[in-house]
């Protein structure tokens, strides 16, 4: 009998997301339970950021604010270098695959950094952990803000089903239950913290319906013969232009700000990765479920690799 051992390694929310996309593949919501699985993907979206909302401490992110030097560039590069960058792979690449899929690197651009993986890889390699938890938080709160709106900027509203009514959906199901999160954080946040690992698995499966809801709008779009094994290629392709760049760009700029070595590591990860935890809920939220699978086709393909070359990449620092 083969060992689990090597499944069991991989990042338990990957192993979700590869379910989910199965899953959707297999046994997609039907169109007549379409609005019903929204509805129910909406809802773990609202719990989602109620919880992040509980659990983010306010006095964190007030010493984060502090840290000028290192933010302000870090927010100008997540969402400035990185936006413009993933906008220009959409132009570029839109000749070569389907122009929904083109577009979702202009989405992925725009997205904010991970949170617990870049932590994670922060303290890995050794890096300033602190700065890496702060900056990835505000960059996740920004990113309720910032995301549709510089999207949309940047593709314009025409360019996915998407218009300015859709920030009011983004307002009621991510910013208000983080802001509820928020104000109940002094009687309730202890049970979030206490049960730290139920509040995560609750997050992953937040996360695995909205990719479920999005893939089975996708799937019965006709993904599988829309996009051909080609445009699998050239996605690949991209995903690793930007991840170069990503990385590449975020450790140069580090340098450039004379950052010391443990905060250079946390604006590395913290600039490079970004977040399906955010680009999943708000996809669902700003785009019909058929199109949003689509377009979250560069986001899911980036969120794995960047785990990929992660864990190399910190072990390597961590040596010096």
């Amino acid at each position: 009998m083969p060992s689990l051992g090597p499944l069991l390694r991989i990042d338990p929310l990957v192993r979700l997301l590869l379910l989910a996309i199965v899953l959707a593949s297999l046994l997609p919501v039907s169109s007549a339970w379409r609005p019903v699985a929204q509805g129910v993907s909406n809802g773990a979206v609202f719990l989602l950021f109620l919880l992040n909302g509980l659990r983010l401490p306010r006095a964190d992110v007030l010493r984060g604010i502090g840290h000028v030097r290192f933010l302000v560039p870090l927010v100008a590069w997540c969402f400035g270098a990185m936006a413009l960058a993933g906008w220009g792979l959409s132009l570029v690449l839109a000749g070569w695959l389907p122009s929904v899929v083109a577009l979702g690197f202009c989405y992925l651009g725009t997205l904010p950094s991970t949170v617990q993986s870049a932590t994670a890889y922060c303290s890995l390699a050794g890096g300033n952990v602190a700065n890496s938890v702060v900056a990835a938080a505000l960059l996740n709160i920004l990113g309720v803000f910032v995301t549709a709106l510089l999207f949309s900027l940047l593709a314009g509203s025409e360019a996915a089903a998407f218009d300015f009514g859709a920030l009011e959906k983004v307002a009621l199901i991510l910013l208000l239950p983080f802001l509820l999160g928020q104000i109940a954080q002094s009687r309730f946040g202890h049970y979030v913290r206490e049960h730290r690992q139920l509040a995560t698995w609750m997050d992953r499966t937040a996360i695995a319906i909205a990719v479920y809801v999005a893939f089975s709008g996708a799937v019965d779009e006709g993904l599988w013969t829309r996009v051909s094994f080609g445009d699998w290629v050239v996605l690949a392709g991209g995903v690793a232009l930007l991840l170069l760049f990503a990385f590449g760009g975020a450790w140069a700029l580090g340098g450039a700000l004379a950052l010391r070595r443990a905060d250079r590591i946390a604006f590395l990860f913290s600039g490079a990765q970004k977040s399906i935890a955010m680009g999943a809920p708000l996809a669902s939220v700003l785009f019909p479920a058929g199109v949003a699978g689509l377009v979250l086709l560069p986001v899911l393909v980036y969120h794995l690799l960047q785990l990929v070359l992660s864990a190399p990449l910190a072990a390597r620092l961590s040596r010096g």
